[in-house]
């Protein structure tokens, strides 16, 4: 039952203030006009021209307000230009740099592959003379017989001892020592 009782209770209160508060205001309003009626204009005057200037004020302080936000939104893109040009010119010298190293990778493994290709060929080419002397000094010790002394015998020493020569001289005189001839 208390429940039921409440809102009307609530609603008498409410019409009761707001009564006593009508009453307040109407009070409150008389004097008022009686005091308006002895501004003078004068002060009227006074009063508009501070209103006047404190709204030139708030626009003044509007318009700096948004010049100095637009400023530094404009430093705050230029930082960012600036930091992407930054980063862009980055970007190319770690690329530039990426190139070198590949390029110079390339240059050495291309030095490398001819220096292996020049000793291959070196020891290829020791290894000719090297049979080639070898068959010479065979001819010679088999032709160094009794008929050693024959021109026919003779041109065949001739010859060995000129290949051993080419031999000597293209692969040094340390080829044939360390082979033994």
């Amino acid at each position: 039952m208390k429940c039921l009782n409440t809102p009307h209770l609530a609603a008498a209160t409410l019409f009761s203030v707001l009564a006593f508060s009508v009453h307040a205001a109407e009070t409150g309003r008389s004097k008022v006009t009686a005091e308006s009626a002895t501004v003078s204009a004068e002060d009227l005057a006074k009063a508009s021209e501070r209103i006047r200037q404190t709204g030139e004020q708030m626009r003044n302080d509007l318009k700096e307000g948004r010049a100095r936000l637009e400023a530094q939104k404009a430093r705050q893109e230029a930082e960012r230009e600036r930091e992407a040009v930054r980063a862009r010119q980055q970007a190319i010298k770690e690329a530039a740099a990426a190139k070198e190293i590949k390029q110079r990778q390339a240059l050495e493994a291309a030095q490398q592959a001819e220096r292996q290709r020049q000793v291959a060929q070196r020891a290829k080419d020791e290894q000719a003379a090297r049979e080639k002397a070898a068959k010479a000094l065979m001819e010679a010790r088999k032709s160094s017989g009794p008929k050693a002394f024959a021109d026919e015998n003779q041109n065949q020493k001739e010859k060995a001892a000129r290949a051993l020569r080419e031999a000597r001289k293209s692969s040094g005189p340390k080829a044939f020592d360390e082979a033994g001839l």
